[in-house]
């Protein structure tokens, strides 16, 4: 069956994470992706090391699902290419500074003239306005502005994630969520709109519990001062005798009341496991003892019976020997004429009507710029023309 995006037309000029990983989004839920990229270079991503053949990891897990187009915009016979095929696009997505796509010819004004229709999505860092509009930043500037590092880690000292919240969440993730919407709206309004998905402000709504909390209290949160951040032993990362680490999540009274028994330490279950206090130093220090007296794997074994929200903190490699990961297939097996056998990234969310497919692999660069030329009208001749001058 086809996907719930099957028949939208996306040009994505996004290039690295936040762009690409929103229209990975929409690809994987049926949408034709395009991605547009420069015929010189491409995608800085897909030659990031480490390489699986040709490209990168990155660009493997990233772009699949897609179709490569090269375009040279910057040449008058690139842009009009372009806007031809902006004429029966649905999307266009990009991800540079504020005013390039402008200053190109291509901006949302003179792309909406062409196709009312086109919803125009542009990831930014900032914003396209504002005093900081067109300032340089990365995920962790954004985190920085937006308050979510201050209070990241513990012993009052700020740490980065692991993962990029800006980039994904608040840029690709927002992205992909406003596009669709977007999508939406168009049928009831027949016209398509500009969405400015600023990276920063997107990642400041991730704020929305210690937000609410700091309206109810007054109290600026730092590093290991909450529930959730080290603050509290019954929320807590603890080490092992190997030096592997368990995970403790026993928020909840019922939960924590059955880790202190398959602990048997029930001297632990005090009402006050769940206030702030000197006492959770205390507490934190014994679990701390606690649990070095086994390696992960008995603890794992320990604790399987036990529903108090415990688990081991495994390691990638892991992840994807995890017989649960495949079963859900979150761990797809795939294998390309070129790189042979490789394990793909699933799709996260399972729809009983429309459900994601992994259709493709990541696209060479250019390799379907023939076929696309090709449904605009074009001829072999006139696509090997465009090629000697530069313009694919």
């Amino acid at each position: 069956m086809d996907g719930a995006l099957s028949g939208v037309r996306v040009l994505d000029l996004s290039r690295l994470l936040p762009g690409p990983f929103c229209s990975m989004l929409l690809a994987d839920m049926g949408a034709d992706v395009i991605k547009v990229e420069d015929p010189k270079q491409g995608d800085y991503i897909r030659w990031w090391p480490p390489l699986i053949g040709k490209n990168s990891g990155f660009h493997v897990i990233l772009n699949r699902n897609k179709r490569s187009l090269t375009l040279n915009l910057k040449l008058a016979e690139g842009k009009d290419l372009f806007q031809q095929l902006v004429r029966e696009a649905d999307v266009v997505l990009e991800s540079f500074r504020p005013g390039v796509m402008t200053r190109l010819g291509l901006g949302y004004e003179t792309l909406k003239v062409i196709n009312p229709r086109l919803v125009y999505c542009a990831i930014t860092g900032y914003g396209t306005e504002g005093q900081r509009s067109r300032k340089a930043g990365h995920d962790i500037n954004f985190l920085a502005l937006n308050g979510v590092l201050s209070y990241s880690g513990k012993d009052c000292h700020p740490t980065l994630t692991a993962v990029q919240i800006a980039d994904l969440g608040g840029g690709g993730l927002l992205a992909a969520f406003s596009i669709v919407t977007a999508l939406l709206a168009r049928e009831r309004l027949g016209e398509g709109q500009f969405i400015d998905v600023p990276m920063m402000d997107g990642a400041l709504t991730w704020n929305c519990l210690r937000w609410g909390k700091y309206l109810g209290d007054g109290e600026i949160p730092y590093p290991g001062d909450g529930m959730l951040n080290h603050g509290f032993a019954c929320y807590n990362l603890y080490e092992t005798r190997d030096g592997r680490h368990m995970s403790l999540g026993a928020l909840e009274p019922q939960f924590w009341k059955a880790f202190c028994e398959a602990a048997t330490h029930p001297e632990w279950n005090q009402p006050n496991y769940f206030e702030p206090g000197p006492h959770q130093q205390v507490l934190q220090q014994e679990i701390a003892s606690f649990f070095r007296q086994k390696t992960q794997a008995e603890w794992v074994a320990h604790f399987e019976r036990a529903d108090c929200c415990c688990e081991p903190i495994k390691n990638l490699a892991e992840v994807m020997d995890d017989p649960e990961m495949s079963a859900r297939q979150m761990v797809v097996d795939m294998v390309h004429e070129s790189w042979g056998a490789y394990r793909q990234m699933g799709i996260a969310v399972k729809f009983s009507l429309t459900p994601g497919v992994i259709r493709t692999h990541a696209p060479e660069l250019g390799e379907h710029t023939q076929a696309i030329l090709g449904e605009l009208g074009m001829s072999l001749v006139e696509i090997e023309a465009l090629q000697v001058k530069g313009a694919i």
